[in-house]
């Protein structure tokens, strides 16, 4: 998606990216990023939490007029109450009862 940012940014289309991994997001430098500590699939918050997505879709719209340099990436204040990790195709994860 950050390649496509860049793309849209080319053609004068400003763009913000909102990730879910920081990693590869700094790697591809979008011109503008928020990176937001969710589960992949929630880069807005869970479904229905209207007051999160709301805030997240602000933030990442300030940072059309605040970003200072091109590149930018910012870490949205958030945690997500459960654990999650990341489960590689093919590994299983055990689930727990």
């Amino acid at each position: 998606m950050g390649l496509v940012c860049r793309l849209l940014e080319e053609h004068g289309i400003a763009t913000v990216y909102v990730a879910t991994g920081r990693d590869l997001t700094a790697l591809v430098k979008p011109p503008r990023a928020l990176f937001v500590n969710h589960p992949m699939g929630n880069n807005f918050g869970r479904a229905g939490d209207t007051a999160t997505q709301t805030d997240i879709v602000r933030a990442a719209l300030a940072m059309i007029d605040s970003a200072e340099r091109g590149g930018e990436l910012i870490d949205y204040p958030t945690t997500w109450s459960e654990k999650f990790s990341f489960a590689p195709v093919g590994k299983a994860i055990a689930a727990t009862a």
